[in-house]
């Protein structure tokens, strides 16, 4: 599914066979699906890097395209929105993955105004709220001086992102935790493009803690490894290992650790209302699971927005914008209707 932009189809975070250049946000597994060799990529060149490292795949990455622009996303380091001037005479921003609170180890967002909003909907539900995001580096920080001279505190995390987060929070409490080898090769891009961390990193996975053995220590590693690593240094060290997670998941989901904190590098519903008010869209589609499309454009809607799934108004290659365009103007239905409010209340 893409979008078409000085006559080429761009595809947006996904596989298009229709399209001939695809635009990638960000590095993450599920947004690079489309990146091959022989295929234009936009992307930022800190994506491109990250890519090659974790894919081994070194597409011909595109800077720029006439009649777009790249805006930072602050989702991670390198994720970048998609500002264009489509072929149709509208505006649009596609978002990706972003957050409006600032990160420690990513770019802060960009914003800026157009007709149309392509919205990220990973948290499309009003009740999801997250904790204050200084209260939540805090509280691991605490966390850390807590059980540090008890045992070792082992993390397991996004080894893209979330990762680098948590050794810069660590970093930031006094801390120089250990990290597997595969977390270490994306540490290195990180600090190529000016992101200071402290970290020990191992060589070799499955061994990459075992100098650490006998003494306690700071850890982060995958999160898919985390109860298997953390068994692994309880029987070499036969000292306690205190696991724990960081992710916006862990407002909805047990994760099965001793401790998870409410960290997350996506918006919120109360963000994404904030991010609206500053892109100040006439039509807003959502975009991600089929499910969450239709759950974050129903919440939009009954909050007075123009807002529609993605997937039900795409068709014949092309978004269907120009009935939306027409029917609402976006983000000032929400605005007059809370004018009425507010006036209705004096």
């Amino acid at each position: 599914m893409g979008m078409i932009v000085n006559g080429r189809n761009v595809a947006l975070d996904a596989r298009d066979k229709s399209s001939d250049i695809g635009f990638v946000s960000h590095a993450h597994s599920d947004h690079t699906s489309g990146v091959s060799k022989g295929k234009d990529m936009l992307a930022s060149k800190v994506t491109a890097d990250l890519i090659e490292l974790r894919k081994g795949v070194s597409a011909k990455c595109l800077p720029s395209m006439h009649a777009t622009k790249l805006l930072s996303a602050g989702h991670i380091l390198g994720s970048r929105q998609l500002f264009a001037e489509s072929d149709e005479g509208y505006s649009f921003i596609y978002s990706g993955d972003y957050q409006m609170r600032e990160s420690l180890v990513a770019e802060p967002i960009e914003t800026r105004s157009a007709d149309v909003l392509i919205i990220d909907s990973t948290y499309p539900y009003r009740d999801v709220k997250f904790e204050d995001k200084s209260e939540a580096i805090t509280s691991i920080q605490h966390y850390i001086d807590a059980k540090a001279g008890k045992g070792t505190v082992l993390f397991g995390a996004y080894a893209l992102g979330k990762a680098q987060e948590l050794v810069k929070i660590a970093n930031e409490a006094g801390y120089t935790p250990a990290v597997s080898s595969r977390i270490g090769a994306i540490n290195q891009v990180y600090e190529n493009n000016g992101v200071g961390l402290e970290y020990l990193s191992r060589k070799k996975d499955g061994e990459e803690f075992a100098s650490e053995s006998g003494r306690s220590f700071v850890g982060v590693v995958e999160v898919g490894r985390l109860h298997e690593t953390a068994q692994k240094i309880s029987d070499q060290s036969g000292r306690r290992v205190f696991t724990a997670v960081a992710t916006g998941f862990a407002r909805t989901y047990n994760m099965h650790v001793d401790v998870q904190f409410e960290l997350s590098d996506h918006a919120d519903f109360s963000q994404a209302v904030e991010y609206i008010g500053q892109c100040s869209p006439k039509v807003i589609y959502t975009y991600g699971s089929k499910e969450s499309q239709r759950v974050f454009a129903r919440n939009l809607s009954e909050e007075g927005y123009n807002a529609h799934p993605f997937f039900e108004n795409y068709g014949q290659g092309c978004l269907d914008v120009r009935a939306k365009l027409h029917a609402g103007v976006g983000v000032k239905q929400a605005n007059q209707r809370e004018s009425s409010h507010t006036s209705s209340s004096v």
